[in-house]
């Protein structure tokens, strides 16, 4: 293993090494829980299941998906932490909340595994960065500040706040990584040129890690391209206890943490979906010894991505947040997300507004795209034909017809997509 490139050994196991210990931990985690959480105790013994019949990761099956709704009815129910606290309330080292309220006892601050993926962004000794998450209530920004910390760089505490106080501090202190959202970091630097600044010439940034937003194709270009900011994100959710996936030089997916079992499910059913199938994101965090959760549904939907990443990292990857279990339908066995469709619709300056629309013929799921035009002037057997293979290649299902309609037809502010099945 190359010490430099990789933060630690797990990261280069094979397959087969990785999937005997991920269902080592996944055992060790349920029987821990089973014994010192009331609430996974409980679980199981409504499942009719116990920790000893989970010995792989499609054993999880048997256990139902927790999800924001029920740990805030459970907190409810048993204050303060739902009977999910898995050590003395006592040894309770920190707590943060999330919306909901949600309170959340976290692991002490010896954990390192957040680390890997600023490791993986180029984050090493010498560097000065900013951390602009917020430390207040949310577990981002100490988080975040820990796991920079065990990268060996310096960390500015900024969290959220006066954007002419974060450009004169970056510009003081000659800041070389930025952490935080895509879009503060285009604010920061639009601010400083207002203020005066050559903001590439006048500024020590090198490289910036995001996560809590996706980062657009544009943005990125612009950051790499006009600035030299060298980009990485993440996946990170706070329920669970923090990064779950991240990207690598390749940045053509983020590759899952060994510290978590990450599955894609059905949100309908709970059943897990074939790698490359658009589903929910539904995580364990196998190394938590602090609280019992398990089987966390997310509510984003993404897939997993295998094969070789040329970077030398074995884990495999989520392709990427499609959007939420909200704005998902399933159609013939598959789920189509609104974001994908606006992906696809993004490539045509042609298309002002599109609307997806499902319907139920003949025991057979139909779906029509719906589009607008700006003007007469564009070929729409052309545009058709060129929708229709993107629409597949991109959603995995033919598209049975295309409706050019007149202008002001899809009203602004109505649904992207729109189920008309009726199924009484």
């Amino acid at each position: 293993m190359a010490v430099d490139k990789y933060f630690d050994e797990l990261e280069t196991m094979s397959l087969t090494e990785r999937e005997h210990y991920q269902s080592e931990k996944l055992s060790q985690f349920v029987k821990y829980a089973y014994k010192h959480s009331p609430a996974a105790k409980t679980l199981f013994g409504k499942s009719g299941v116990l920790p000893e019949q989970i010995h792989i990761i499609k054993d999880l099956e048997k256990l139902p998906v927790t999800r924001k709704t029920d740990l805030i009815e459970m907190q409810k129910v048993y204050p303060p932490y739902g009977g999910l606290l898995m050590i003395p309330a006592e040894d309770v080292e920190r707590v943060f909340i999330s919306p909901g309220p949600i309170y959340e006892p976290h692991q002490k601050a010896s954990i390192k595994w957040f680390a890997k993926s600023f490791y993986a962004a180029g984050f090493r000794k010498g560097d000065v960065v900013v951390n602009t998450f917020t430390y207040h209530m949310s577990p981002a920004g100490v988080l975040f500040h820990e796991a920079i910390s065990h990268c060996g760089a310096t960390v500015v505490v900024m969290g959220t706040g006066n954007t002419d106080i974060l450009v004169k501090t970056m510009h003081a202190l000659q800041v070389t990584g930025f952490v935080g959202t895509p879009t503060f970091l285009a604010t920061v630097i639009k601010r400083a040129e207002e203020l005066g600044y050559n903001f590439k010439l006048d500024f020590s940034l090198k490289r910036a890690w995001f996560t809590g937003e996706m980062l657009p194709t544009s943005l990125r270009n612009t950051f790499e391209d006009n600035y030299q900011v060298s980009t990485a994100q993440a996946y990170a959710v706070t329920e669970p206890g923090g990064a779950i996936a991240y990207e690598c030089s390749e940045k053509s997916g983020m590759h899952l943490m060994d510290e978590y079992v990450v599955e894609i499910v059905d949100p309908q059913t709970g059943k897990q979906l074939p790698y490359g199938s658009i589903g929910e994101i539904v995580v364990t965090p196998v190394h938590n010894r602090t609280w019992g959760l398990m089987r966390f549904g997310t509510g984003d939907m993404s897939s997993i991505v295998t094969g070789k990443c040329p970077c030398g990292r074995t884990a495999y990857k989520l392709a990427g947040i499609a959007g939420r279990t909200t704005d998902a339908v399933k159609v013939r066995g598959m789920f189509v997300v609104a974001k994908q469709v606006e992906q696809i619709i993004a490539k045509y300056d042609s298309i002002a507004k599109f609307q997806l629309l499902v319907t139920r013929k003949e025991n057979r799921d139909d779906i029509t795209l719906k589009i607008e035009l700006k003007n007469d002037t564009v070929d729409k057997d052309v545009i058709s034909g060129k929708l229709s293979q993107d629409f597949q290649d991109v959603c995995r299902l033919k598209i049975d017809s295309i409706l050019i309609t007149r202008w002001g037809t899809i009203a602004e502010q109505s649904p992207k997509i729109v189920d008309e099945r009726r199924w009484d």
